[in-house]
């Protein structure tokens, strides 16, 4: 019997061109077709890529500074990508040099909004998304005063409670990259939290996730999070209490239960 013979399609294979997740890979014999198993190790590459390179700050930093508000370029307590994948807690926390960045550029009387961009487990989503997102977002937060915008290496999620509580923001978004998946080694996430502080937990937290071109749309995730930003601010809370109820669906952010990055 030939390879070509042996070889069976899935009866979903009409499905794929709505989706980048692995569906409907048939088989040949009993395991995977060639084409689909080079497909998987390409995959695991390009997501094992995302998190261990080491994010390109010089560049990002020139685009952060075009919209004139000020730029802080921070790191977090890990000295090596090696010990923040082996240690999150050091990457929650300021290093003590970036803490005196901070303070010195801290506001006399605080911001309503801290935004945040850093690396997390993608550096590839921050590069690719980061900056257009800020390009639509930051129009639509008019009126609002914001901090200086922040630039964080080895940075985990819980980064930003640090940052809000010394800038005196009443609410911190942080844009960072998320934990890869076999399709999806770009996927950039954002979390605001209102009254930052260190030692907040994730309950406390409202994450609009997957945003890139085969995902949430860069438009898309702008609108979602001014409104959950405004609706943080007015109602004085972020996280379970606080759902996104603006789309026709009426359907909420996703709710962080467990830290991804």
């Amino acid at each position: 019997m030939s390879p070509t013979e042996l070889r069976v399609e899935d009866s979903w294979a009409s499905l794929r061109r709505y989706t980048d997740a692995r569906i409907a890979l048939g088989r040949a014999g009993a395991s995977l077709p060639t084409r689909e198993l080079l497909g998987f190790r390409l995959a695991h590459a390009a997501a094992r890529d995302a998190v261990l390179a080491e994010l390109d700050a010089d560049s990002l930093a020139q685009g952060m500074a075009e919209p004139g508000l000020g730029l802080a370029r921070l790191r977090s307590r890990c000295g090596s990508k090696a010990e923040y994948l082996q240690r999150p807690d050091l990457g929650r926390r300021l290093c003590d040099q970036s803490r005196s960045t901070l303070e010195a550029l801290a506001p006399s009387s605080g911001c309503d909004l801290a935004i945040v961009v850093a690396d997390g487990l993608s550096s590839a989503a921050v590069e690719r998304q980061a900056l257009p997102l800020l390009s639509a977002l930051l129009p639509l937060a008019a009126g609002l005063k914001l901090g200086p915008l922040c630039l964080a290496t080895r940075a985990r999620v819980a980064l930003s409670d640090e940052i809000g509580s010394l800038l005196g923001a009443k609410a911190v978004l942080i844009l960072i990259g998320e934990r890869p998946g076999l399709s999806s080694p770009d996927s950039l996430g954002a979390y605001l939290t209102f009254e930052p502080s260190p030692g907040t937990t994730d309950e406390r937290r409202n994450c609009v996730s997957n945003i890139r071109p085969a995902g949430l749309p860069i438009a898309s995730a702008a609108s979602k999070l001014d409104y959950l930003v405004r609706e943080s601010l007015r109602r004085g809370l972020s996280g379970v209490g606080l759902k996104d109820e603006q789309g026709a669906l009426g359907t909420s952010s996703t709710l962080v239960v467990e830290e991804r990055v």
